[in-house]
């Protein structure tokens, strides 16, 4: 794992330096009955990392689905520079500047590369130019011929053909839900590297939920835990780590 450069010491949480760019609070969510979310409140700084752990079950992809606009809680409000978008759906929200990845890298089953980034170029006005899908491409270090099937990629090379229609678009958020599943050391390390890159470099702010404690320590400004559908701990990696709570939740289950 590639390690964080350090800085100087800072008397005020990354997160609380500027207004958010985006933040959600009191979230709450019910699937079939069940209470899913309860209370859920964060925020995110331009350029900020926040990580989301917690053991399954804890409610996390499902907290996903709301700050994306692909659900509408049952209370509490979302916003994104200052707007409230609450009520606002995924298509909306994408056209804002929120982007998304999942778990799994599902790319188009038919269509070769430069396909696939046509097809996210001419998604919504305005559309892009091929030359939009090479910056996206070169910044992430997508280096394949236009003409292979997206289905021949390996899971590292779907990952990036994926966050590369997202960034052609140069999104203000990411979120990204478990980025490095199914990746070796090597591969993560190009994941921990690009990270690094959107945030402190292109000021692009990110949520990441992600298993892989060794990454959110090498990139993660703050770390929120979840469990049973409720924030249990929040702070830095050193903070969160030397919670009893958490370990009782996340390590001991």
């Amino acid at each position: 794992m590639l390690a964080r450069d350090g800085t100087t010491n800072d008397a005020i949480a990354p997160g609380e330096r500027q207004s958010p760019l985006f933040s959600c609070r009191d979230i709450a969510l019910d699937l079939g009955g069940r209470e899913i979310l309860r209370n859920i409140s964060l925020h995110v700084a331009p350029g900020e990392v926040l990580g989301i752990i917690g053991p399954n079950g804890a409610g996390k992809t499902s907290l996903f689905e709301v700050l994306s606009g692909r659900m509408t809680p049952k209370g509490g409000s979302v916003k994104f520079k200052g707007a409230d978008v609450t009520t606002l759906p995924l298509h909306a929200r994408a056209r804002l500047g929120i982007g998304r990845t999942y778990q799994t890298p599902v790319i188009p089953e038919e269509l070769t590369v430069a396909e696939t980034f046509k097809a996210a170029r001419q998604a919504y006005h305005p559309y892009l130019t091929r030359f939009d899908a090479e910056y996206g491409a070169e910044l992430v270090g997508l280096h394949v011929k236009d003409d292979t099937p997206a289905t021949r990629l390996d899971t590292l090379d779907r990952r990036k053909l994926l966050l590369a229609c997202l960034l052609m678009r140069r999104p203000s958020l990411l979120l990204m839900d478990e980025p490095a599943a199914g990746l070796i050391n090597a591969e993560v390390d190009e994941i921990d590297y690009l990270l690094r890159l959107l945030s402190k470099e292109m000021d692009v702010s990110v949520i990441i939920v992600e298993h892989r404690i060794e990454l959110l320590a090498t990139v993660a400004d703050r770390v929120l835990v979840m469990d049973a559908g409720e924030v249990i701990s929040e702070g830095s990696i050193e903070d969160i780590l030397g919670d009893p709570k958490v370990h009782a939740a996340y390590f001991e289950n």
